[in-house]
């Protein structure tokens, strides 16, 4: 039984630790508090035997699996070509899908950024933790709030069995000093706290400027661990940067286990490309992106196998929510699914997801089986051998079985919430919305006494409302709801504070 107090002591201390010299850490472990921290540490200040290999890895990690998570931003379910895009060249994630398991029924914790990113590292639904709200949608510059430090994270749990971690890209979980990648067990940040495109200077909506996009009507800062390096940030090059920065990492702790969270920027509205991608796609503007990214997928793959890393290093792609479709060409597609981002139909929610690990993950595979981006945390946390936390509800449960081939589904349900509010449940191959609403056009949401029922495997885009020849389905996805809606636990909400002018 793991005692909450215990685990907050052990994260005061590590940090406590960070701050102070080797002999305030030794008091520590003469305590017995630390024990396995001191023998890591040593380990690491020990110099090594003149007889070592220079690149010796740590004696009681050398089986531990490398994890790494690419995250996309905005990218639909239709916008690469294992999902069938027709004009958008994406080889290395085909190439990857054809090495691994590529999923066709995956789902986001929610379906815009913020609440989305907290589900996936934290391995709850994001109404757990205070990171979802029913009108202040995510974390904006003036927000005073973030991922609250009594959440536990894929890179805290993973770090105190001598991973290496590292958060590249778009944060989006607090952008105070007390919420950033080095307050939630990452050893290493590059990229940008928020969204691209906040902190607008331009004087003109996003709206108005997203077409004739320039870096410098967005004062968005790229840090380097918790300090500014570049401000605006160059946009242009982000994509190419932020692959760099995970290839160099990977290289440093090639002989330690890794886990690197890759969190892009884009496709994200405002859409940039490096020069070697600008006018490169028979898509456009959009399709240059995507192919950027693609090539990214391609850097980390291909010096995971130069490195012969690849038996050995669990790697799994998908996007943090449904394609912005207001911003017309340069918003993506979610193929044929209804509606996009900001939604609880299927296109808001359900994304591409594509999992590699050569001799462990079945190979040129497609599973219709039912997975979340809440998964990747106990999938994370059993490939290292870490039992889940007993202390809290975790929503995630491990895909190794299903990805392996020894079990053909997971999980049976997913709960869509907006905001708060839970609006959607799917059970099996049915779903009932209870609540509907429009991504971003305005109206108010529509509470269905029936709620709406659609078959999914019959009917993905959610066309054909069939609750009224369905009345026992009906029933039992509402008890599943009323059931589900008691293991909410009131917290503070995060998202509604904001800081003094």
């Amino acid at each position: 039984m793991r005692a909450p107090t215990l685990r907050i002591f052990s994260r005061f201390a590590l940090r406590f630790f960070s701050l102070f010299t080797p002999c305030v850490f030794s008091v520590f472990a003469l305590c017995g508090l630390l024990l396995p921290l001191q023998e890591a540490a040593a380990q690491d200040a020990a110099p090594a035997a003149e007889t070592a290999p220079e690149t010796a890895p740590r004696q009681n990690q050398a089986q531990a699996p490398n994890i790494v998570i690419i995250f996309a931003d905005d990218m639909g379910y239709g916008d690469i070509g294992p999902y069938g895009h027709p004009t958008i060249s994406t080889p290395h994630l085909d190439r990857m899908a054809q090495e691994g398991t590529r999923f066709t029924q995956f789902y986001v914790g929610a379906s815009v950024c913020t609440p989305s990113r907290a589900a996936l590292l934290t391995g709850r639904l994001p109404v757990r933790s205070g990171m979802s709200h029913d009108r202040r949608r995510v974390l904006f510059p003036n927000s005073g709030g973030g991922l609250p430090h009594s959440e536990i994270t894929i890179a805290e749990e993973l770090k105190e069995q001598g991973y290496a971690t590292a958060a590249i890209g778009k944060w989006h979980l607090g952008h105070l000093p007390e919420y950033l990648p080095s307050q939630h067990g990452f050893d290493y940040y590059f990229g940008i706290p928020y969204s691209n495109d906040m902190d607008n200077v331009s004087g003109r909506s996003n709206r108005e400027i997203a077409f004739e996009a320039k870096p410098e009507y967005w004062n968005v800062p790229i840090l380097r661990n918790d300090e500014v390096v570049e401000r605006p940030a160059d946009q242009h090059t982000i994509t190419k940067r932020y692959a760099e920065e995970a290839v160099g990492f990977i290289r440093e702790h090639r002989d330690e286990p890794f886990f690197v969270y890759l969190a892009h920027s884009m496709p994200h509205i405002p859409l940039f490309v490096s020069d070697d991608f600008d006018g490169r796609s028979r898509a456009g503007r959009y399709g240059d992106v995507i192919e950027e990214i693609d090539w990214s997928v391609g850097r980390v793959l291909d010096t995971i196998r130069e490195l012969d890393l690849e038996e050995r290093t669990f790697v799994f792609f998908t996007s943090d929510n449904g394609p912005w479709l207001i911003y017309d060409t340069h918003g993506g597609t979610a193929g044929l699914l209804r509606e996009g981002k900001g939604s609880t139909w299927e296109g808001g929610m359900r994304v591409p997801a594509i999992a590699w690990y050569p001799g462990t993950v079945t190979p040129n595979n497609a599973t219709a089986a039912l997975g979340t981006t809440m998964d990747l945390f106990s999938t994370a946390l059993s490939l290292a051998g870490v039992p889940l936390p007993d202390d809290r509800v975790i929503d995630g449960v491990n895909l190794m079985p299903l990805l392996s081939g020894e079990r053909e589904s997971v999980r049976d349900e997913v709960f869509y919430h907006r905001g708060t509010r839970l609006y959607a449940v799917r059970k099996g191959p049915w779903k009932a919305h209870f609540i509907t609403q429009s991504a971003y056009g305005g109206e108010d949401p529509v509470t269905h006494d029936v709620p709406e029922l659609y078959h999914l495997d019959h009917d993905p885009s959610e066309r054909f409302d069939v609750a009224a020849e369905n009345p026992e389905v009906v029933a039992e996805i509402r008890n599943l709801a009323d059931a589900h809606a008691r293991t909410i636990e009131p917290v503070a909400n995060q998202l509604e504070l904001v800081l003094e002018e």
